[in-house]
């Protein structure tokens, strides 16, 4: 059996493989993306796309397009006509992007292949073994009646396999946590009375809730969705087919009348467990997404949080194999695993609000949550948490409290940052006036509002602030993160 030599193996073709694999083959880097299934997944759960994930995929040129044919609802409705409103957010986005993850697949999968991955359907990995050095990997397909094996070499390879990850398993990972909801139903939906709005919305009472959010299809009979519902009373086997009727009880029950269920399109049964792995590195091997964390679906968090672990993982492998220390590779878990974990309680949070039961508790909710979110701070507390606005992360003792948050707020002279961003390079944004700087081939534009100079990591977040004139301090940031050094090496990456 032959072996071919590549940068990365990616395991998972889902959109945390096709964006890491994007990046990195951006980058220069050779990538090869295994993935079992022959085609892409016709019935993937995820439709909800965060304001953060629109910055992430506006970096790579996406977003546009993915919303021209998207809905943007402004807000979820929830519980006594709470209500979480992303009107106010600090971002372009001030909203959720609905649309089925297919979509966001195919653009990832276009994305991904245009760079230069090398994208093989239809092959399964069976094998794996780690070393100082590298990463073998040994994969099977099935063609012409016979079983094929392949196997490949790399510096690194990212376990984006999903919640039943092969690689977790042949790496001995634990994935302790528990299951906290079963037999929800998932489904797309035409309806003759939905919800009026353009939002998402929550319904429910004691025994069942339903969660729908609208497409942006419609015509005289009625109007799409994609509905999530569940009956406290009804609880099912995974296998177990999701019939029309089960789906109108449960959405006439939670909305308290009938919305006239016209058809059904696709639909299925699944259980939510709450878990995530002690460590997302394990040598050469790194676990991104589903095969690191899984959650309640409450808050549409699984694919924006895989998304933004790939973003994160993508740019510092290329940096290490590019001479940056190993150390750097060690931020992953370090910046990510918080942020999962942070995700894992407030979608916790929220199944467990909509499907308390004792009345009293139902009532104290349906009270004090609405009055909560119309207070200006907690509203755009819980917003910016919700569409991962305002998550951060950690920075050094000394270093300006900037390092960690997002760059993508700050305006610049010319276009804005995503657009500098799609090289994959890091950034330096001068202050206000600032004269450009020796820097290279760095990407450079300057502020259109006061505040300091910044150096923006390729994942759209802040790795330095100060004065753009102090070239010692941000290039020794610079150097830290990509093992650059010297006036002659102070350049953009891309190959």
């Amino acid at each position: 059996m032959t072996t071919a030599h590549v940068d990365v193996v990616i395991v998972g073709a889902g959109p945390t493989g096709l964006i890491a694999a994007g990046d990195l083959a951006r980058a220069g880097r050779s990538v090869t993306v295994l993935e079992r299934r022959p085609t892409i997944n016709p019935s993937s759960r995820a439709f909800v796309t965060m304001a953060r994930t629109l910055e992430v995929l506006d970096a790579r040129g996406l977003a546009d397009d993915l919303l021209a044919r998207s809905h943007r609802a402004p807000g979820v409705t929830l519980f006594g006509g709470a209500r979480i409103d992303l009107t106010h957010l600090d971002s372009p986005y001030q909203f959720v992007m609905i649309t089925p993850q297919t979509n966001i697949d195919r653009a990832l999968a276009e994305y991904a292949v245009v760079q230069g991955a090398d994208l093989r359907r239809g092959v399964e990995v069976v094998d794996l073994a780690a070393d100082p050095d590298g990463v073998t990997v040994t994969a099977r397909s099935h063609g012409d009646g016979s079983v094929n094996e392949t196997r490949w070499r790399a510096s690194y390879l990212i376990a984006a396999d999903g919640a039943h990850s092969t690689v977790r398993k042949l790496v001995g990972a634990d994935f302790p946590g528990r299951t906290i909801l079963s037999s929800i139903v998932l489904a797309d939906v035409k309806l003759a009375h939905g919800p009026t709005g353009h939002g998402l919305t929550v319904s429910s009472t004691q025994k069942v809730f339903a969660f729908l959010a609208p497409y942006d299809a419609r015509d005289a009979d009625g109007a799409w969705y994609r509905a999530m519902v569940w009956d406290r009373d009804n609880q099912l086997p995974d296998s177990a087919p999701a019939g029309y009727a089960e789906i109108a009880g449960v959405l006439a029950r939670s909305m308290g009348a009938d919305p006239g269920l016209l058809e059904v399109g696709w639909k299925s049964r699944f259980h939510c467990d709450e878990r995530q792995v002690e460590q997302y590195r394990h040598g050469r091997v790194f676990l991104a997404g589903d095969a690191a964390h899984v959650h309640s679906p409450m808050g549409g968090q699984g694919m924006n949080t895989g998304i933004q672990d790939a973003a994160n993982l993508a740019w510092k492998i290329d940096a290490v194999l590019g001479g940056a220390d190993d150390a750097v590779l060690d931020t992953y878990h370090d910046e990510r695993h918080p942020i999962a974990r942070r995700v894992l309680l407030q979608s916790g949070l929220m199944a467990r609000g909509i499907t308390l039961y004792p009345r009293i508790a139902r009532g104290m909710r349906n009270l004090l949550a609405p009055r909560l979110l119309r207070i200006p701070k907690v509203r755009d507390a819980i917003a910016g948490s919700f569409a991962g606005t305002t998550l951060r992360y950690p920075h050094r003792s000394g270093e300006a409290s900037l390092v960690g948050t997002r760059a993508s707020r700050i305006p610049v002279r010319q276009g804005h940052i995503a657009e500098l961003q799609r090289t994959g390079c890091f950034v330096l944004i001068r202050e206000n006036g600032a004269p450009v700087v020796d820097a290279g081939r760095l990407p450079q534009a300057e502020r259109a509002d006061t505040g300091p100079a910044l150096l923006v990591r390729p994942d759209g977040y802040i790795a330095w602030a100060g004065d753009s004139a102090d070239r010692f301090a941000w290039a020794a940031t610079l150097a830290r993160w990509t093992g650059q050094s010297g006036a002659e090496r102070l350049s953009c990456q891309t190959r």
